[in-house]
């Protein structure tokens, strides 16, 4: 790919990605901003088309437009391309927390568990991904698994015994007594 190509095509990528950022920094609480978070997805796959037409690598192509479709709220649209990406960099647990996040929000459990438990063999030190099986897990009904995905979260990161309060993902095994003396336990 000549010089020329590979900037205009970084740049577009750039574009992108700043726009998926700007999108995501608006956060999710407020409906009213539903409509800009859409348009700056657009833009983003806007942006994303047009550095396609420089060719290159696809990985970055592919996970910043599942992103942008996952942004929109398009969990089954996003799966593709961030399966895509997936094969392009199996090592990359952001694209595979994403797909888990769709699997997930497209009634597919088996599959967002699935893509989070090969996330571990790339990097088991990520307690990021510990506490999604956790939430996984429970929304399953498994609360043996949930429970030991969760402690290995809290092992790794302590921060996150301060999310499980507001986590709704916890309700279906709020209540049994693992879980409680888990999530009871003072540091």
């Amino acid at each position: 790919m000549a010089r020329y190509d590979r900037n205009h095509r970084q740049q577009r990528l750039r574009e992108a990605e700043g726009y998926l950022e700007l999108a995501t920094a608006l956060g999710e609480d407020f409906k009213l901003l539903d409509e800009v978070r859409d348009q700056l997805a657009r833009r983003a796959i806007a942006q994303i088309k047009a550095a396609r037409e420089f060719g290159g690598d696809a990985f970055e192509a592919m996970y910043l437009e599942g992103e942008a479709l996952r942004t929109m709220g398009r969990w089954r649209d996003a799966i593709a391309p961030l399966e895509s990406a997936r094969q392009e960099n199996n090592a990359n647990i952001h694209v595979h927390l994403a797909l888990a996040w769709c699997y997930k929000r497209s009634d597919q459990l088996d599959l967002a568990i699935e893509a989070l438990e090969e996330a571990l063999t790339v990097d088991p030190t990520e307690a990021i991904l510990y506490y999604n099986l956790a939430c996984y897990w429970s929304l399953a009904g498994n609360v043996q698994l949930a429970v030991s995905f969760l402690t290995e979260a809290f092992d790794l990161d302590a921060d996150y015994r301060d999310m499980v309060g507001t986590e709704p993902d916890f309700n279906p095994i709020g209540n049994h007594p693992a879980f409680v003396t888990l999530t009871r336990v003072i540091v």
